[in-house]
């Protein structure tokens, strides 16, 4: 997998290897702290022309979709809890078991209003079976998909100390995997703890709302799979799109942690107050 990620991505020039190299000198001597309050902010959108020259797929060429604004709608009353999501994820983008770029909670409320919150393999094997560990008459259950909320105001592109993690002119927050050291600064900022450390690469990941596809004009890998129709995507500056139907007609939708001011572009439908 590692060999095939760097036959896709380029071997990094002698510079920019350098400048890695000198940065986790740094982190593993003690020059560098492991505080977020040591990194100096990087520009919402900012990229050397280093990373423009290198990944000329995601940086450096006319964006044709600057015109968008993305939306992601979640509609927990129709997740069924299958997992179909995560195994077309995994599939999708070769996810290593135990890390998750998307993955679906299960919630349990009991007659006493006491909740119980799981997500065994994170949804991949779905929601066969109740759960045996809690001996009480369950009341409700229902399920919530998590992922990147591709956030207007997104603290892990603030914090990366080498610009690897950057926000597309059309909104997507990406990681450039050849610049990123690994500093895991980025995992920590995540207020919705939707990134990961590769295991292979050491390089931080996370949902991108596959936006290798979006840019072909295909929907996201889990919207195409989802049996209920769960998931929804689409151009909210497009009148005819179902998004914008749903955030402008009578639907009640709620973002995720709203007093965080990130600004999410993830929003879900039948949100409950017990959600975290």
């Amino acid at each position: 997998l590692l060999a095939q990620r760097r036959k896709l991505m380029g071997k990094p020039d002698a510079g920019l290897d350098k400048e890695r190299r000198a940065f986790i000198k740094k982190v593993l001597s003690g020059a560098v702290g492991g505080s977020l309050l040591l990194v100096i902010p990087m520009p919402i959108g900012a990229a050397t022309p280093e990373i423009k020259e290198q990944i000329p797929g995601i940086r450096g060429k006319k964006w044709d979709m600057a015109h968008k604004r993305f939306a992601f709608i979640v509609d927990i009353t129709l997740c069924i809890g299958c997992g179909s999501c995560c195994v077309a994820d995994r599939l999708e983008y070769n996810v290593p078991a135990g890390y998750y770029r998307t993955w679906v909670e299960r919630y349990l409320k009991d007659f006493n209003d006491n909740v119980y919150v799981d997500s065994p393999n994170g949804g991949f094997d779905g929601y066969q079976t109740p759960r045996a560990d809690i001996d009480v008459e369950v009341r409700d259950t229902f399920f919530v998909p998590k992922l990147c909320n591709m956030c207007k105001e997104p603290p892990c592109v603030q914090v990366c100390p080498v610009g690897a993690t950057f926000k597309t002119p059309d909104g997507f927050i990406l990681v450039d995997a050849a610049r990123c050291v690994g500093c895991a600064y980025c995992i920590q900022a995540c207020p919705y703890s939707s990134r990961y450390l590769d295991p292979f690469t050491r390089t931080a990941e996370k949902c991108t709302w596959c936006y290798h596809r979006v840019r072909k004009g295909l929907l996201p890998i889990c919207v195409n799979v989802c049996p209920t129709k769960a998931r929804k995507f689409g151009d909210l500056n497009d009148k005819n799109s179902e998004v914008y139907k749903l955030l402008h007609e009578h639907e009640v939708l709620t973002v995720l942690k709203k007093d965080m001011g990130t600004y999410p572009a993830l929003y879900y439908k039948g949100l409950r107050r017990e959600v975290v």
